[in-house]
């Protein structure tokens, strides 16, 4: 749909005055997204370094603790402990490097301001396109005298190069916000391929540090319902103490 002024020429297309809008829309919108998951996967690889962190401060306190001094299995269990958590600890800061190494997020947040300054020249020009049509529909509804009919010829002269500029400007939207859009999952998709195969690495090798430790810590071969019944009792003698009942 459009219309026509009486020189011929289209006004503004009100189709692609829809589709401009319904993709500047979209934009924004992917720009929000695409800061919203960059913020997230900072958060995510920030939890990630605390834990493994935190995990080598336990074994860390565990291993200075007294009773290592005084019993050698303790000792020895501790400082398979602590082993593993250091490894665990040093395959989850390259797993963290990596994920920043292929971490298109701020990359592809910095075009952003790019395309919303384009769409802000082109809103710039459609006002002065309007403005201007505005000037010339006032002189074509006066009486057809000599001194109106040479302004009206001023005003469309005025008005041709500021409707091509808009033209020119929403073309260049129309044709490339698209492809813009379009191009978002080529751009990503690299980037989570990735960070899945940095997962696989990691959890592949906690698995085989966490078995290794199993191995070396684990008294008896006792399943968890065995170790749990045996924790009850011993707690229940803890609590069977003077030193420790209620009063």
């Amino acid at each position: 749909m459009s219309w026509t002024t009486e020189d011929g020429r289209k006004n503004v297309n009100v189709e692609n005055k829809f589709n401009i809008v319904l993709f500047i829309c979209i934009c924004f919108r992917l720009e929000e997204q695409t800061k919203k998951l960059h913020k997230d996967m900072k958060k995510s690889t920030e939890a990630d370094l605390a834990m493994s962190k935190a995990g080598v401060k336990i074994s860390g306190d565990l291993l200075s603790n007294p009773l290592c001094e005084q019993d050698l299995a303790f000792l020895e269990s501790m400082t398979a402990l602590d082993t593993a958590m250091k490894r665990m600890d040093a395959f989850n800061q390259e797993k963290v490097r990596f994920s920043y190494k292929w971490q298109c997020f701020p990359m592809y947040s910095s075009v952003f301001p790019s395309l919303n300054m384009a769409v802000k020249r082109r809103e710039q020009a459609l006002q002065d396109y309007k403005r201007l049509q505005s000037k010339v529909e006032k002189y074509e509804e006066k009486e057809k005298t000599g001194p109106i009919m040479v302004k009206l010829h001023q005003a469309r002269e005025e008005l041709k190069p500021v409707r091509e500029d808009f033209e020119a400007k929403n073309k260049q939207l129309l044709d490339e916000m698209p492809k813009f859009y379009n191009s978002r999952i080529d751009y990503f998709q690299p980037s989570f391929e990735a960070l899945i195969r940095a997962q696989v690495v990691y959890f592949t090798e906690m698995h085989k540090i966490f078995t290794e430790l199993t191995d070396q810590i684990d008294q008896g071969g006792l399943t968890d319902e065995q170790r749990k019944q045996e924790n009850e009792a011993k707690l229940n003698e803890l609590r069977a103490l003077s030193i420790v009942a209620d009063d």
